[in-house]
Formats: structure tokens, C-alpha cells, sequence
């Protein structure tokens, strides 16, 4: 599976496999251990605070192939904070020794997928993306999430969606299709409203990674975390834009130019700019809301969380359970081996983040989504998921990258690829 999710399908071999058709779900299997570690250095232990714990070491795969592994473990009442952590800007890149360093953590590994090749900027989040309980990236729709709350309380796993609206003063209201990316493109489809794949056919609504839907009548949030100005519209698009208490300061077309300093902009194309027009009032007030919901239709409460869509799940309930399908993977993709970083809940509530290293022969091959599911089993795991994998596994300890990234360079650390977001373990010290 590609680490970038990238659009460019000749650019990424495993390109084919992700257009491939997608496969079945995989029933529940029985858990099931790995084989022996393999001969060589004994398991590597790094101090950290109370609670955490750091571990490499090597195991054999059922054919003999190396497998390495980083592994992270952070006790439920370790005293630090787990969470999200990106750029200045939520589309801007870095690498996951940088973002650990800005958030003072004390480990960190690479979190969501994202769009290396948007027309302007990259680093868009591919799928929901929430950040000290602010909705920045909207779902593609049914993909497996990773919540991550306050401290004290267990993190999830689940299916997530979401939906966005704006509303005026006087009641009216119409979807919003996305969060700060460029509207009409939307990578990985899986989103609301009219996505169309190449822009014609029925609308499409399941994730499909690797691919591109358009559409031409959208409504786009951008919030001051985006950056510092929005990306230049399309001929006839109309940007709304809002104070710090969502009132309309004012209109300009086509859209593209600063947002207000602790506001936000909606950015209309289409049929949606006619409805700014007609609705986006200066001296108004338009108020946008989002909701997130679980796999059960419940509404997931995000303030105060940081929420990370990626998939597919690996372990539900303490057995194999690899929802490929629903999460737009096809069976190529997860039958390869590569490097992975994936996620993991115990029965007790320590959470599980582990990289394993891969495209290193004799070194360590990398791991199907199957593989890497059984060695989440063998850590204890009872939930897992599928973070951002290939070239983007990176796990940073103590300001040192303590995994071998895939892609190319000298050192490990001149091997890490820059990703739009991290999963930071803060101490209490530095929340």
C-alpha cells in the first residue's frame, strides 16, 4: 500500500493494485502467533516517561522472511497526552522528527494518508482529520478511524463519517462538501453531495483510494488552520468570508486571497456559489457545524480528541477482521508486503503504535495486511487499524528515528519522508 496514497497512479508501483477491484471483507480469524524471533540483537528499550514503553526487535514471518519491528505502548494512565500534530498549515508537510520537535513529544509516528499532488498545495488529509477537537479534513465516508481522546479515557477504533452544514439567521442551510482542500477535488472519494468519478456516471459515495472524483457544485469550509490564504477559484466561484464569530465580513469572486485573521472562508462552486450569493449576507451570520458519526449511527463527541481516518481495521474483538472492501482496498494491495504503521487498543486500554520496516530484503521484507494483523494479536491487541504506510512509516523516540524508512538516502533520518500529520505522545510537562 502506497505511503502517500498518491494520484500519480505511473509514479507508484503498487499503483495498479489500489485500481484493482477491491476485495471481500476477510472473516474473522482465529488469533494466531508469529513465528520465533529471529537470530540477532536482543530487543532494543528505550527510557521514557511512566507508562510508556519503546521496543525493536525482529521476528520471522511463517516463510522465514525478517520482519522488524518499532513498537510504542503507552499505558492508559501514563502521565502524557496522545493526539494529533501537524504543520503551520493542516496541508503543509513535515517530516515526523520535525512534528514530534514542535509538539515536545517524546515519540511520534506518521498518522493519515494525504494528497501529495493537489494542484497547489500538498498535505491535504486524505479523510477525516480531527485536531484538538477541530474538524480539519472531512470523512471519506465508512473508513476506518482511530480516536484518540483526553487522557484517562480509551482510545477507539471504528468506522467514522461525517457531514458539514452551513446555516443562516434565518434558518436556511445546504450541506458543506469539504474541509480545506481545493473544491471539485476530491481524492479518495467517499465523500457527500455529487462526486463523480472522471465526472460522469452515478455519484460516488464509498472510498475508492487512488482515485480522483470531481464535481463541479461543491461548498468548501477553510478554517484558519488551514494557512495563510485559500487557493485561487475557479472562474465564477464566490468565497464567503467569515470573522472569529462567523459573521460575513464580506464577499470576493472568483474565490482566493487571505482568510481573516481567526476566521474562516466557505468557498462555493457551481450551484454553490450561486447559493453564497443569494445567502452569505455581510454583517450576518453563517454558522457551520459538523457532525461525526460511528459505524452505529451514533454521534462521536470530538471536542477535546484528536481523530485520525485512515484503514483498513486489522483486529476487532480480538480476532483478525481486515475490512478491506469497505475501505476501497483491493485484495493486491493488501496481500503485498511493505512497510506499515498500524495502530492497536489492549483489553486494558494501552495503546499499541508499531512500524514495521519493509522493501529492505535479508533486512526486513515488510508485511501483508494479514501479517501485520498477527503480530497486533501477538502484542496483545484486541483492536487494530492501518495507518499511512510505504515510504511514510516513520517512528521518531526521543528525537531520534528509531525505524528504517523506505525511502532513499544515507541515514534513517535522512530517509524520512515529510507527511501531513503525526500521532505525538506529550508529556504532561509540555501539554
Amino acid at each position: 500500500m502506497s505511503g502517500r496514497w498518491r494520484v500519480r497512479a505511473a509514479a507508484l508501483a503498487l499503483a495498479p493494485l489500489l485500481l484493482a477491484a477491491c476485495s471481500a471483507d476477510a472473516p474473522p480469524e482465529s488469533p494466531r502467533k508469529s513465528g520465533p524471533p529471529a537470530p540477532g540483537p536482543a530487543p532494543t528499550a528505550q527510557r521514557l516517561p511512566d507508562g510508556v514503553t519503546f521496543t525493536r526487535t525482529t521476528r520471522r514471518l511463517d516463510d522465514g522472511a525478517p520482519l522488524r519491528l518499532s513498537v510504542l505502548t503507552v499505558a492508559r494512565n501514563a502521565p502524557v497526552r496522545i493526539r494529533a500534530e501537524h504543520g503551520d498549515g493542516v496541508a503543509q508537510v513535515d517530516t515526523v522528527g520535525a512534528l514530534a520537535r514542535r509538539a515536545g513529544a517524546v515519540a511520534a509516528v506518521n498518522g493519515t494518508f494525504f494528497d501529495a499532488d493537489a494542484p497547489r498545495d500538498t498535505g491535504d488529509p486524505l479523510g477525516l482529520y480531527v485536531a484538538e477537537g477541530i474538524l480539519l479534513s472531512e470523512a471519506a465516508n465508512g473508513r476506518t478511524a482511530l480516536v484518540l481522546p483526553a487522557r484517562g479515557k480509551p482510545a477507539r477504533i471504528t468506522e467514522l463519517s461525517s457531514v458539514g452544514r452551513v446555516t443562516t439567521a434565518h434558518g436556511v442551510s445546504r450541506l458543506v462538501d469539504g474541509t480545506n482542500r481545493a473544491p471539485g477535488r476530491i481524492v479518495g472519494c467517499g465523500g457527500t453531495g455529487g462526486d463523480r468519478l472522471g465526472g460522469i456516471g452515478p455519484p460516488v459515495t464509498a472510498p475508492r483510494p487512488g482515485r480522483v472524483c470531481t464535481d463541479p457544485d461543491e461548498l468548501v469550509e477553510f478554517t484558519a488552520q488551514w494557512g495563510a490564504s485559500t487557493p485561487v477559484g475557479v472562474r465564477g466561484s464566490v468565497e464567503a468570508l467569515l470573522d472569529a464569530r462567523s459573521t460575513v465580513i464580506g464577499l470576493r469572486s472568483p474565490a482566493g486571497g487571505p482568510l481573516p485573521q481567526d476566521g474562516r472562508s466557505l468557498v462555493g462552486t457551481g450551484s454553490a456559489a450561486h447559493w453564497l450569493r443569494e445567502n452569505a449576507r455581510t454583517g450576518h451570520d453563517l454558522t457551520v457545524s459538523a457532525t461525526v458519526r460511528d459505524r452505529e449511527g451514533r454521534a462521536v463527541p470530538i471536542e477535546g480528541t484528536s481523530v485520525l481516518g485512515a484503514g483498513p481495521a486489522l483486529v476487532r474483538s480480538g480476532r483478525i477482521m481486515i475490512n478491506a472492501a469497505a475501505n476501497g482496498v483491493s485484495a493486491g494491495a493488501s496481500g503485498t508486503r511493505a512497510p506499515r504503521t498500524v495502530a492497536g487498543i489492549r483489553a486494558d486500554g494501552t495503546l499499541l503504535l508499531a512500524v514495521f520496516d519493509g522493501r529492505r530484503p535479508g533486512v526486513s521484507e515488510g508485511a501483508t495486511l494479514a501479517e501485520a494483523a498477527r503480530e497486533l494479536l501477538a502484542l496483545g491487541a484486541v483492536e487494530a487499524m492501518n495507518l499511512d504506510g510505504g515510504g511514510s512509516s516513520t517512528m521518531v523516540v526521543r528525537d531520534r528515528v528509531r525505524s528504517s524508512p523506505s525511502d532513499p538516502g544515507r541515514t534513517d533520518e535522512d530517509r524520512q519522508r515529510e507527511v501531513s500529520n503525526a500521532i505525538v505522545v506529550v508529556p504532561e510537562a509540555h501539554r
